[in-house]
């Protein structure tokens, strides 16, 4: 768990294990027996990596699954819920655990939103037309 995040996390921020090492003050040695299961950080450890990599302590030394495949941890304040499949009437589930975290109930209605070839978002349609009034109101007052 801790030794696959360690590995993905160094790698996606594109640190090397002596740059990593030094931001934590341990020696490069001590940081690769981590990577390789040898040995664990101790708690103290543990929060400076999760600091240096941007992630929960949580997210750095759980593993998460997608679809049966080791996915890096999210960064702090971000999460992987899991991938959805439309049908054939456009329809897509949520994941139940993205529902309960952000108590989405039946009936409520989101806004998607997307960026050309990066990908897409929803947010609730109260929160955008809220944003919407808001913008109305600056731009009025500046007339």
């Amino acid at each position: 768990m801790l030794r696959e995040n360690l590995i993905m996390l160094r790698s996606i921020n594109g640190y090397s294990q002596e740059e990593v090492a030094e931001k934590i003050g341990i020696s490069r040695q001590a940081y690769a027996k981590w990577e390789s299961g040898k040995t664990v950080p101790d708690i103290e450890k543990c929060i400076l990596l999760a600091e240096v990599y941007g992630v929960t302590l949580d997210s750095l030394v759980k593993t998460n699954k997608l679809e049966g495949k080791v996915v890096p941890p999210a960064p702090e304040g971000k999460n992987i819920w899991g991938s959805v499949t439309m049908n054939e009437r456009g329809q897509i589930v949520i994941p139940k655990a993205a529902r309960d975290h952000f108590g989405l109930t039946e009936g409520q209605r989101l806004i998607l939103l997307s960026a050309d070839g990066e990908g897409y978002v929803l947010i609730p349609a109260e929160w955008f037309e809220k944003r919407l009034a808001l913008l109305g109101q600056i731009v009025s007052e500046e007339k």
